[in-house]
């Protein structure tokens, strides 16, 4: 499938290979391997694959027994792949690398010598477990990888123009009009209920058959729990609780995520760890309570605050609706006809901070509860700021409706307490792009340009 990453894959080529490797980050399953693979065969004379999940013992003994000896090193690489290597022309990727640290921290040395090119792809990156006894090395360039965007998800359908089109609408800030609009909510409910997993989004392309393709995602949901049970070894139960209560609270209508739900009287400090290995993992994205809505909203994070949304939608819409182990396709149906009534608000805000997250965005919101006065009692559910900073107006509210009838009393009572600081104010709603009281009305699917 066609991924954007590929663009950034020979921009590192061209302008840093050499004197740095790549590590891809990304969640499990979510095409590193394979988008890495594909470059190999294009842009090199041929390469070497080291899957550490796989690899014998002959191979790891190498970086331990040959590392300051690197003829040899590459003289047994060779030997044991059967592939010929040649200066500036061959590329060596160490796949699943958090498996075996060792392989990360001899980077610093395999960059130095200067003789071939290195990629690595991995999850898990920053736990203790997976740094604790290597020096990370400074010549790595780090990238994230996430599920494929709206963009990509119309690619891999065969439609190259269409977001051409939502871009010229988005930046002229012209309504696309009802023919068009109701054909690209179509693609965009497709996208949500299938999501962006590259084997979820193979099997609807290959088959339009939603019973497969939650197949696919429950088999991706199991792979995570089997991971939970593997790497978050000490506080594993408390990662699998986290990960069982997402769909729950996010039905919530504020949908922080609240301890108490899973243990009376928890504290976020007996749960830190837990969610950070989700977040790591890139199986969740992490929204944070911003009590400010200013320059630097990391300033102003409140951790204790927060809202937990799955990475993937389409998996988050498996999790959720699993009473007799496959979400039925009527239910599928009902989402993709936008006749499902409840759960469509988690699910619709879910797809949102998958998008925003996507597009480079950290994830914050704001909320203010207060008894006494009701013009401070206020929710807004992401706040962005603007990628140029200036003296004034740098952050951009924004609302998520599902349904067709809201109401905006958070939104006003925003604009009027923070004028200062507001960019632009944005709903983000299921009908065509317009504007009112100053105020932007942006279709869904539009999420990406923000």
């Amino acid at each position: 499938m066609k991924r954007k990453i590929y663009a950034e894959l020979l921009k590192w080529k061209s302008e840093d290979a050499g004197r740095t490797a790549l590590l891809i980050d990304g969640a499990r399953r979510v095409g590193k391997s394979y988008i890495v693979e594909e470059f190999a065969k294009k842009e090199y004379k041929n390469y070497i694959m080291i899957d550490f999940n796989r690899v014998s013992k002959e191979i790891t003994n190498m970086f331990t027994d040959y590392l300051d000896n690197l003829d040899t090193f590459f003289l047994y690489l060779s030997s044991f792949y059967n592939v010929k290597l040649y200066e500036r022309e061959t590329l060596i990727i160490f796949d699943e690398v958090q498996v075996f640290p060792k392989a990360r921290s001899a980077i610093k040395y395999l960059v130095a010598d200067g003789r071939y090119d290195y990629i690595e792809t991995g999850s898990l990156m920053s736990i203790k477990k997976n740094v604790q006894d290597i020096v990370i090395p400074s010549e790595e360039h780090h990238i994230k990888m996430y599920p494929l965007d709206f963009e990509e998800f119309l690619w891999a359908l065969s439609n190259e123009t269409l977001m051409d089109f939502i871009r010229i609408c988005f930046k002229e800030k012209k309504p696309m009009g009802q023919a068009l609009h109701r054909k690209a909510m179509d693609y965009f409910r497709q996208y949500m209920i299938v999501g962006g997993m590259p084997q979820a989004v193979k099997a609807y392309v290959d088959t339009h058959d939603f019973d497969r393709v939650d197949r696919v995602k429950r088999d991706i949901i199991e792979l995570y729990r089997a991971d939970i049970a593997k790497h978050a070894r000490g506080y594993e139960m408390k990662v699998e609780q986290i990960f069982d209560d997402i769909p729950s609270q996010l039905q919530k209508h504020d949908k922080k995520f609240k301890l108490s739900s899973l243990k009376k009287e928890a504290r976020f400090r007996d749960y830190e760890d837990a969610l950070f290995w989700l977040q790591d993992a890139m199986i969740v994205n992490i929204c944070y309570n911003s009590t400010a809505p200013n320059i630097g909203l990391r300033l102003n994070r409140d951790r204790l605050t927060l809202k937990c949304y799955m990475a993937d939608t389409g998996l988050l819409i498996s999790h959720a609706f699993d009473e007799n182990g496959i979400a039925s396709e009527e239910i599928y149906k009902k989402l993709l006809f936008d006749k499902l009534e409840v759960n469509k608000g988690m699910i619709v805000e879910n797809i949102v901070a998958q998008m925003l997250t996507a597009g480079g965005h950290k994830l914050y919101f704001y909320a203010r509860a207060s008894r006494d006065d009701a013009s401070s009692r206020m929710e807004i559910d992401f706040l962005i700021a603007k990628s140029k900073i200036s003296s004034r107006h740098n952050i951009s509210a924004i609302e998520v409706k599902s349904g067709k009838n809201y109401t905006l009393s958070s939104m006003k009572k925003f604009i009027t307490k923070y004028r200062e600081q507001l960019n632009i104010p944005y709903v983000l709603h299921t009908s065509d792009l317009m504007e009112k009281d100053g105020i932007f009305y942006l279709p869904l699917y539009m999420t990406p340009l923000l």
